[in-house]
């Protein structure tokens, strides 16, 4: 697997090494050990699969108690996946970094607990699936506006993205409650 860095220094986008004949493919899409000995020293405790239309966007989400560490891929389509680093003390602290994920390229994108994570469809549907590091703590989720100018997301929108009540009503940077979280690998 080849990690490629992206504009924070510890979300990483992964390229699994794909095996492919007429027969169609193969890839190993997550080893325990690899993962700890090159990206971070985390378990994996909670595995969800999302399905959504074009033009959605969800998020900006994250937690204030039960961070999650998120390694996320996408099994069928396309979205332009982001994470926003909310980890007071961080030094990219409130910036950001997207990737396109998409069942053809196979890359993966690993979010570590600190950052608010979301995502746009460029595709028809999508499917993602996602590892997390801890459980789903619906009390303690919070939403960060997916378009607040002060972090100036440049989202790929090819139409006025679909939003759930929650994530309209997401708050803005100046607002969101920051994390004390300094986790490194």
């Amino acid at each position: 697997m080849n990690i490629i860095d992206t504009a924070l220094a510890d979300v990483k986008l992964l390229k699994p090494q794909v095996f492919k004949d007429g027969r169609g493919f193969f890839m190993e899409t997550f080893r325990d050990g690899w993962f700890k000995e090159n990206i971070a020293d985390r378990t994996f405790v909670q595995e969800n699969h999302s399905k959504s239309s074009k033009g959605v966007l969800r998020g900006l989400h994250y937690q204030t108690e039960n961070t999650q560490g998120k390694l996320v891929r996408v099994v069928v389509g396309e979205v332009f996946d982001v994470a926003v680093d909310m980890r007071e003390g961080s030094p990219t602290f409130g910036k950001w970094a997207g990737a396109t994920l998409s069942a053809q390229n196979q890359y993966q994108l690993w979010i570590p607990e600190g950052f608010a994570h979301g995502f746009y469809v460029l595709s028809n549907t999508a499917e993602l699936t996602y590892k997390c590091t801890d459980y789903y703590k619906p009390e303690a989720e919070q939403v960060l506006i997916w378009n607040d100018p002060a972090i100036g997301i440049g989202w790929p929108l090819q139409t006025a993205p679909l939003l759930s009540p929650k994530d309209l009503a997401g708050k803005t940077w100046a607002q969101a409650e920051k994390l004390r979280l300094t986790l490194s690998r």
